[in-house]
């Protein structure tokens, strides 16, 4: 399935996209902002798993952000499960070399519509760690509220933080 942004696409991530994310992904910057199952260093055998299991969903819930023919970043969602069936997780992320062109606010807002009218969740969250300030504007821009910040919950590269949760509901 294919997604068509102003200025970039969104795709279903392809075998061949393993040197452009290994090399994209292998930013520290990226990774201070992502859970710890993130590598770093990111390596080709790490891009090999991720787009291996990436190929595996059905129905399709990740997205390669392609940029002028080149893979840019990722943006998906992770479903809930149990009583939480009918919500998912958003997450996101993206080549510092495409920063601050609009491009994520505008997946990001391509990836909620998908959730909620193609694959029928009501409830989509994100948590945000404390000094992403960045993500925090992309999915207020979105729709998405603040509902809480989860006080010192998150570790990550030794520094305890804050993690600022984010929701939008359908309708």
């Amino acid at each position: 399935m294919e997604i068509k942004g102003s200025h970039f696409l969104l795709r279903k991530i392809k075998i061949e996209d393993r040197f452009q994310l290994a090399d994209i992904a292998d930013n520290r910057k990226i990774w201070l902002n992502l859970r710890d199952k993130f590598p770093h260093p990111y390596a080709l055998e790490d891009a090999d798993f991720y787009i291996n299991m990436i190929l595996q969903e059905d129905p399709q819930y990740s997205f390669a952000i392609e940029v002028d023919g080149k893979f840019a970043g990722m943006v998906g969602l992770l479903p809930m499960d149990d009583v939480y069936r009918k919500t998912s997780e958003i997450g996101y992320w993206l080549g510092e070399q495409y920063w601050g062109k609009g491009i994520m606010t505008e997946a990001c807002q391509l990836v909620t519509d998908y959730g909620f009218d193609t694959l029928g969740f009501i409830r989509l969250h994100a948590g945000v760690f404390e000094h992403n300030v960045g993500s925090m504007r992309i999915l207020e821009k979105c729709g998405y509220r603040k509902d809480c910040v989860f006080e010192k919950a998150i570790i990550k590269d030794g520094t305890i933080c804050d993690e600022h949760r984010y929701s939008i509901v359908r309708g």
